[in-house]
């Protein structure tokens, strides 16, 4: 779920949104694989976690958007562009499949989101020369300090 302070980056967010992700879904691969983890015996027997594969470059993101996607996405994205998505958290593959699914939706609605713009703060005049006296006070304090010599 986006954060507090971020904001959709175009008011049709909902739908554009809702394309990006079938687009997405329709570019991953997805490969089974054996998983360690809750599923006593039939663990050892049944590949059932997912491991989940999608080209970057092919959804073809806005470049602001892929950078932060690129950078929610860490290590889980490699050199050539291709993040890779691992479930394991289920005893069922199609649990698991669900599961990365849903964690690539994530990822992508939240590299979608800009963060809000800081609005500078206002200091009025009396403020800042406080600031400014009070900073001249210290100056005094740590020229004060030093070597004691006794000459």
């Amino acid at each position: 779920m986006p954060g507090p302070r971020c904001q959709p980056i175009s008011p049709r967010w909902g739908s554009a949104m809702a394309d990006l992700i079938d687009r997405a879904l329709a570019l991953v691969s997805e490969s089974f694989i054996a998983a360690a983890g809750p599923g006593g015996q039939n663990v050892n027997k049944v590949a059932t976690a997912v491991q989940l594969r999608l080209d970057v470059y092919a959804l073809r993101l806005e470049p602001e958007v892929f950078h932060r996607f690129k950078q929610l996405a860490g290590s889980r994205m490699t050199a050539k562009g291709e993040l890779v998505l691992t479930a394991r958290r289920f005893r069922t593959q199609e649990a698991n499949r669900a599961d990365a699914r849903e964690r690539l939706a994530e990822l992508l609605t939240e590299a979608q989101n800009l963060p809000e713009k800081r609005a500078k703060s206002r200091l009025n005049r009396v403020g800042k020369t406080e600031r400014l006296a009070s900073k001249k006070r210290r100056g005094a304090v740590k020229a004060g300090r030093g070597k004691v010599s006794f000459d």
